[in-house]
């Protein structure tokens, strides 16, 4: 028995973005000039020597205290931003040009009245992978259903195997860079914490070498360590909500695939 060789969804192009480490080694070049240049600058030192406390108040000079770790903290959140900014991009063009909704409900009407060539014309003008998915599956239905030497079970199951290689096929694009998100979620709170614990080691060696209890020595040095805290929290806090919310849009897409997958069966079913 002649199996039907369907083709795959879309045209071929899966990537919906740009590779995470370019990204990360710009941010990682970034992170470096601005803690060099920006936190720190003379004019927030005492007689504008780096080397001497931050003058009092100045925030910029504090967070240059925070030591090498703060460039470290601060190339994982601009990674966040930049990661959160392309998935942003690229998981609205995975939508398509028109509403997803609306696209999903003129695709299963025409469906229901079997007219298959408006609803594979509706997924050129939407685009995207839903389009994708849907049209790759609308192929193998035509395919399927011009063929006499299948059984009504043996279309079914090439429907169905159909949708789930091209639903395969493009969840990939649509992760893409997610899990160096997922990953940041936790080792920027790490990187913090241990830029505090390094800050506070040196606080307590300063107070030691000094040969008693210096109260604004310990409170500078304190302050200080706990830059890597803050620093570290806001990115993990960042992380956590960018990839929620790209999650959440993601199970949207492939709610809308399976549910127009699971329509298109049934449709199959019943004309078939």
């Amino acid at each position: 028995m002649k199996k039907t060789k369907t083709p795959k969804s879309g045209n071929g192009k899966k990537s919906l973005g740009i590779s995470a480490f370019p990204i990360i080694l710009l941010c990682a070049i970034l992170a470096y000039v601005i803690y060099e240049f920006v936190y720190g600058d003379p004019s927030h030192f005492i007689n504008r020597d780096p080397n001497n406390h931050p003058v009092q108040g100045d925030l910029l000079g504090t967070i240059y205290k925070g030591g090498i770790i703060v460039p470290v903290i601060q190339t994982l959140l601009l990674t966040v931003l930049a990661l959160s900014v392309e998935r942003f991009f690229a998981i609205s063009k995975a939508k398509g040009k028109k509403n997803l909704q609306k696209f999903v409900v003129a695709v299963k009407k025409s469906l229901d009245q079997n007219d298959v060539e408006t609803a594979s014309a509706l997924c050129d003008a939407q685009q995207g992978s839903v389009a994708n998915v849907v049209k790759s599956s609308l192929r193998t239905y035509s395919e399927v259903s011009a063929n006499p030497q299948l059984t009504k079970e043996e279309r079914q199951l090439a429907l169905r195997k159909d949708l789930e290689e091209a639903t395969m096929l493009e969840l990939p694009a649509l992760e893409q860079n997610l899990p160096v998100v997922a990953t940041i979620t936790t080792l920027g709170t790490l990187m913090g914490l241990l830029g505090t614990v390094i800050g506070m080691i040196r606080s307590f060696a300063a107070l030691a070498g000094a040969g008693g209890t210096d109260s604004i020595a310990l409170s500078t040095g304190i302050s200080e360590a706990l830059v890597n805290t803050a620093f570290g929290i806001a990115t993990g806090a960042c992380a956590v909500i960018s990839y929620n919310y790209f999650t959440t849009k993601i199970d949207g897409i492939t709610h809308s695939i399976d549910e127009i997958g699971a329509f298109l069966v049934q449709t199959f079913s019943g004309n078939k």
